[in-house]
């Protein structure tokens, strides 16, 4: 089965949800951005990565504002489930922006990177990185991925939310690149639900989920 998360931020005892403790090597958690592993490269980090390597189960992510893009821009890509990933150990890969994954025979489109909020008070390539944002040519690209396929998936999969989603969340709307784009996909591509992460908020809606602590099954 296919489950999904919201933002980890390194904290590793999230794995200790009773729901995970059920999964088997047939499963796989994918978290929605700021997955927070691959942060400082320190050997206690690394000790971390190496336990989650060895649950039955794989861990699948795609990248949120909260990530150290320099060092997980230095794993190499492969493909797995029909798309480039970034193997980080075994049973963790970077679902990366723009690809339709076939998991399960369900089509996955997955797309992360956002905008920080508070990117004034970081600092750069220290604890932000501008490769949060998505670039015009990975969004063209996620386009003629998605043409590929009709504009018909099962499932979306980002770290931020469009406009709309987030009004429905936050009855508020955050105007920005990435955000437009969301919409604009929104109206043109067929699905059955699209799931986020960034918010920090457990909703659910019609056709979306927007996820922090809650794991949701995708059937």
């Amino acid at each position: 089965m296919i489950y999904v998360t919201g933002d980890m931020h390194g904290e590793y005892s999230r794995y200790d949800n009773k729901k995970l403790k059920k999964l088997t090597e047939k499963d796989c958690l994918i978290i929605c951005g700021d997955f927070g592993f691959l942060w400082d490269n320190s050997q206690r980090e690394k000790s971390v990565l190496k336990k989650i390597s060895e649950k039955k189960f794989k861990t699948l992510f795609i990248d949120g504002t909260h990530e150290n893009f320099s060092l997980l821009n230095s794993y190499p890509i492969t493909e797995l489930y029909g798309g480039r990933v970034q193997k980080i150990d075994n049973n963790i890969y970077h679902l990366m922006r723009g690809e339709v994954y076939t998991i399960e025979n369900k089509t996955i489109f997955t797309f992360g990177g956002g905008e920080s909020s508070d990117k004034d008070i970081r600092r750069e390539n220290g604890t932000w990185w501008p490769e949060e944002q998505p670039t015009i040519e990975e969004m063209s690209y996620a386009v003629d991925n998605l043409d590929t396929f009709d504009r018909r998936v099962d499932y979306i999969i980002t770290h931020q939310p469009s406009m709309t989603h987030m009004a429905l969340v936050e009855r508020r709307c955050t105007v920005n690149p990435i955000s437009t784009f969301f919409d604009e996909l929104s109206h043109n591509i067929h699905y059955k639900k699209w799931y986020f992460g960034s918010l920090h908020k457990n909703k659910k809606m019609p056709k979306a989920q927007s996820l922090f602590t809650d794991i949701a099954k995708i059937s």
